[in-house]
C-alpha cells in the first residue's frame, strides 16, 4: 500500500493538473514518443515563447484530474501523452502543428479549447488561423483602404464646392 506521503504528492499533482486545466484557454494532448531530448527542449522553448507550458504527467493522474473536472478524455489517455497548457486558445495549436510538420514523431491528438473538447480535425483547422498580430494587420489594412477612400471622397467634394464658389 502506498504511503500517505506518496498519496499526498500524487494528490498535489492531480490538483495542479486540474488547476492548470481550469485556468487555461487551451489544453492540448499530443504524442511525443520518438522526439529526441534536443527536439523536446526546442518544442518546450517554442511553446514557452508563445506563452504556453509543456508538461508530461502520468496518464492515471491526468485521468483523475479530468474526472474531477468532469472531462471525458479517457480514450485519448492511452499511451504516453504530453500536455500543452496556454492562456491563448490558438498559440499552442499553431506551435504544435508547425513543429509536427518538421518532426513526424509529434502527433496532436485532442484537446480542450475554451473549455470544449476539440477533436484533432478541428485543432488542425484552428492551426491555420492567422496569429493575433496577423489578424490585427489584416484589420488595419482593411481600415486603411476605407480611410483612403473616405479621404478621396472628401477631397473630391471640397474641389466640387470650390468650383461652385467660383
Amino acid at each position: 500500500m502506498a504511503s500517505q506521503k506518496n498519496l499526498d504528492k500524487k494528490q498535489g499533482i492531480i490538483d495542479e493538473i486540474a488547476d492548470k486545466t481550469k485556468n487555461a484557454n487551451s489544453v492540448i494532448l499530443f504524442e511525443y514518443q520518438g522526439l529526441t531530448v534536443e527536439d523536446t527542449n526546442n518544442l518546450r522553448r517554442l511553446l514557452k515563447e508563445n506563452g504556453s507550458e509543456f508538461k508530461i504527467y502520468k496518464n492515471t493522474l491526468v485521468k483523475r484530474a479530468f474526472d474531477s473536472l468532469k472531462i471525458d478524455l479517457d480514450e485519448e489517455l492511452k499511451g504516453p501523452k504530453a500536455i500543452a497548457f496556454s492562456d491563448d486558445a490558438i498559440a499552442p495549436i499553431k506551435v504544435l502543428y508547425d513543429f509536427a510538420k518538421k518532426n513526424n514523431s509529434l502527433v496532436v491528438k485532442t484537446g480542450l479549447v475554451d473549455g470544449e473538447i476539440t477533436e484533432e480535425s478541428k485543432l488542425r483547422e484552428l492551426s491555420t488561423i492567422p496569429s493575433r498580430e496577423g489578424l490585427l494587420t489584416m484589420l488595419a489594412g482593411g481600415l486603411i483602404g476605407t480611410v483612403r477612400n473616405l479621404a478621396i471622397c472628401l477631397d473630391l467634394r471640397v474641389k466640387d464646392l470650390e468650383k461652385e464658389e467660383k
